[in-house]
């Protein structure tokens, strides 16, 4: 069974929002599920993907914090 794990910043990808939404994730797990079954072979329902969202206060960029102030 493949594992794909994908973190994403937890922040807003539209205004109005102050994280990943469920319809993003979804779309994220079935791109990741596809992309395995396309270049694997590896069948859907065999993919396992898990998404980590990770707080811009423990992030860096470019050598500096990437928190919100």
């Amino acid at each position: 069974m493949p594992i794909v794990t994908i973190q994403v910043t937890r922040e807003a990808t539209r205004p109005g929002l102050d994280s990943v939404v469920a319809a993003e994730k979804a779309a994220l797990i079935r791109g990741a599920r596809e992309l395995l079954l396309n270049v694997l072979n590896k069948p859907l329902q065999s993919t396992f993907v898990i998404i980590e969202e990770v707080d811009m206060d423990n992030c860096g960029l470019g050598g500096a914090a990437a928190g919100r102030e």
